[in-house]
């Protein structure tokens, strides 16, 4: 007996080749966004550059991160320590999730 409400599998195979194609248009524009969008996300890859950016949030100055380096003596659960070394000073920096970080002037 013929179930109406069951698609059959020539419908099915269509709707996957419809679907495949509508999505086979997206791979260009996507490949235009990441390549506009790739300079900047690329700029903040480095944990010096995003530990910097921490600490300039909350007024400290760091014109030019040179160096980040984890200290592993220093940090507990959920919250990593680091020194970072900037031209103009060098700063410990605890990093806190959902919070601001905690930075201490070193030199």
């Amino acid at each position: 007996m013929h179930n109406p409400n069951r698609h059959s599998r020539r419908g099915a195979a269509t709707r996957r080749f419809m679907q495949a194609s509508r999505i086979a248009r997206w791979p260009p524009a996507l490949a235009g966004i990441l390549c506009i969008s790739a300079p900047a996300a690329g700029a903040l890859e480095n944990p010096a550059d995003i530990i910097a950016a921490h600490i300039r949030q909350q007024g400290y100055a760091c014109n030019d991160a040179l160096q980040a380096i984890r200290s592993r003596r220093a940090s507990r659960p959920n919250q990593a320590a680091w020194i970072l070394r900037c031209d103009n000073a060098t700063y410990r920096v605890r990093l806190i999730p959902d919070m601001a970080a905690h930075v201490e002037v070193v030199k």
